[in-house]
């Protein structure tokens, strides 16, 4: 049985994904939540191991990858699905706990982290697979600003740590091309009915189903073996935004990371 973690499980996207693969009965699920009641819940729903971290922290991110190490030699999937949304005219800057801002913090540094700390794990299990679930919504981090002190947006914030992680993505996928481990970024479906999408002000436009099964297919779906390096919107291979593609963008993406996450 192939062990998969989840981060973000305890709603929305990411409990229905730990619901559909549960259902099977082929998996064995790792569940990573905030809420420990709702944790709670999602666990006896779907019979995984519930693991409750606050991903604004990096000492709580490390903490997560070590409980994950201490308990289990391999792990074969990976997804990174927790994240902050946006309101659509939220204009209020928070920080993380380390003083970053929090939407960079959660959605990029974290799953950047977690991954680096697990890749043992990963390595193990190989052939493995890690889906990092990003946006159609993408904006180039401005350098000069990295961490939007200037004009902040909930929005802007948003599209910044996407892009970001799916440069990421593809980064990492070409360090580890001769690993057996792949790296894939998804857009599942645009404002699914979550607690995330009630949030941003918007209608909703896919259902939960369509983002479940654009997530799952990078999971576990024998088509999807072997692939990596790629974004997708739904079910279909995509073009991201330009910068994702552009080597110095990366590079400097890179060394922001290297600057912001000490030791990773």
């Amino acid at each position: 049985m192939a062990l998969i973690l989840i981060t973000g499980a305890s709603d929305g996207l990411g409990r229905a994904l730990a619901e559909d693969l549960a259902a099977d009965g082929r998996h064995r699920l790792l569940l990573h939540g905030r809420d420990e009641r709702r944790l709670a819940e999602v666990a006896e729903v779907t019979g995984g191991e519930p693991i409750r971290a606050d991903l604004s922290s990096l000492a709580e991110v490390r903490r997560l990858a070590e409980r994950v190490a201490t308990t289990h030699d391999r792990l074969d999937v990976l997804v990174n699905n927790a994240g902050i949304g946006f309101h659509v005219e939220g204009t209020t800057r928070e920080v993380s706990a380390d003083g970053h801002e929090l939407r960079l913090a959660v959605n990029y540094l974290a799953p950047v982290l977690l991954t680096r700390e697990l890749l043992p794990l990963l390595r193990r299990a190989a052939p493995s697979r890690i889906v990092n679930v990003a946006s159609i919504g993408q904006q180039p981090i401005d350098f000069a600003d990295p961490q939007l002190e200037r004009g902040y947006t909930d929005v802007a914030a948003y599209c910044r740590s996407k892009l970001a992680l799916i440069g990421h993505t593809l980064d990492l996928a070409e360090e580890l091309r001769d690993s057996g481990i792949t790296v894939n970024a998804v857009h599942p479906a645009t404002y699914m009915p979550t607690a995330m999408s009630a949030r941003s002000g918007m209608e909703v436009v896919d259902t939960l189903e369509q983002g479940v099964a654009a997530t799952r297919r990078l999971v576990d779906a024998p088509e999807t073996a072997g692939v990596t390096g790629r974004y997708f919107e739904g079910g279909e291979e995509a073009r991201a935004a330009e910068e994702a593609y552009d080597p110095d963008y990366r590079r400097r993406l890179a060394d922001l990371t290297r600057r912001l996450v000490p030791g990773r």
